[in-house]
């Protein structure tokens, strides 16, 4: 949650806390660490799973398993290139390393260890990491704006972006049923509960149609999932329907449930995601439609294609165009 101080007659003012990666709304439902405690769960049934990190334990909360099982969690250092090599080893060894870092780490410090080592060997890793796009206020050497195009162009990778706590906990077994590297994005600490509300089941290489809506279909990932449903129901106020399909797998994609609902005529597609307009969500559902002759009106709302500032996160998200207010601002400006 946010940090703020006050001042006489003043609106309250951000602190330097603000640029903590938490992303919880004000009174937001939150759940704590669900990624850790999901692995240690999941790690109770198979043996087989280990924790890795390159000294980043708490900050991925990673730690919580490693307290379950000290004997399966291993603290690599400030070495990602060691952490993603030595996990490869132990997955031809029979092992599912859960190795977690920061995404900026994995898609720039340590890509060829991971192309080399672990995609083209097909391991069964599963690469976790926090601070994705812009969820951290540190600057460009913490925001991974660009961690999807990365991993998305990398063979026998999937590519996971969830929303929330809720889906995360159904993730995690859900990756480890499935064989070979995976790279998941990870919402760290008290993250938010969303879609717990929707009835919602979290399935490798499926988007959910969340809710439906006449007029705007916001196809989207991760935390912009959340951001769109907040934005549908404000628009509701102006009599403007938003429907929201969440795609949290970006690779494989679900191109079946895509081509099918952005095909329905008469409505704005809008392409959503907490990620650079290059070589993400948006510009895989583009050519998706493209390539299948499907030619609905058509928006992104992404991250520029720049360096981003360091600062409180809710004012980077409005800066940015990712906030709640700022989605509804560019929607409706759009009809």
């Amino acid at each position: 949650m946010k940090s703020v101080t006050t001042t006489p007659s003043s609106k309250p003012r951000l602190t330097t806390s603000a640029m903590i990666a938490s992303i919880a709304s004000e009174g937001q439902r939150t759940k704590s660490a669900p990624f850790g405690h999901a692995l240690v769960e999941l790690a109770r049934a198979r043996p087989e799973v280990i924790g890795m990190t390159a000294d980043l334990g708490k900050y991925t909360d990673l730690h919580i398993f490693g307290k379950e099982f000290p004997d399966r969690y291993y603290q690599m250092g400030m070495a990602e290139q060691l952490l993603f090599g030595a996990a490869s080893g132990l997955a031809a060894e029979g092992f599912m390393p859960f190795a977690t870092t920061y995404a900026v780490f994995a898609s720039r410090r340590a890509y060829d260890f991971i192309h080399q080592t672990i995609a083209e060997e097909n391991r069964n890793v599963k690469i976790v990491c926090a601070l994705p796009g812009l969820t951290s206020g540190y600057g460009p050497s913490h925001q991974a704006a660009e961690d999807l195009a990365l991993f998305r162009a990398m063979p026998n990778m999937m590519v996971i972006d969830p929303c929330d706590a809720h889906e995360i906990e159904q993730a995690v077994p859900a990756i480890a049923a499935h064989q070979g590297p995976v790279y998941m994005r990870l919402l760290r600490g008290q993250v938010p509960l969303v879609l717990d509300e929707y009835d919602y089941r979290f399935e490798p290489g499926k988007a959910k149609l969340v809710r439906d809506g006449r007029d705007v279909l916001v196809i989207s990932s991760g935390i912009l999932t959340m951001r769109a449903l907040e934005t549908a129901k404000a628009l509701a106020d102006d009599s403007i329907d938003v429907g929201v399909l969440h795609v949290p797998t970006i690779k494989p994609l679900d191109t079946e449930t895509i081509l099918r609902e952005a095909g329905k005529s008469g409505r704005l597609v809008v392409v959503a995601e907490n990620h650079t307009l290059i070589g993400g969500l948006g510009e895989a559902v583009a050519g998706l439609l493209m390539r299948s002759g499907v030619h609905p009106a058509f928006r992104q709302i992404g991250l520029p294609d720049e360096f981003l500032d360091a600062g409180a996160l809710p004012t980077l998200h409005d800066r940015y165009g990712i906030s709640a207010a700022a989605v509804a601002t560019q929607i409706k400006g759009w009809l």
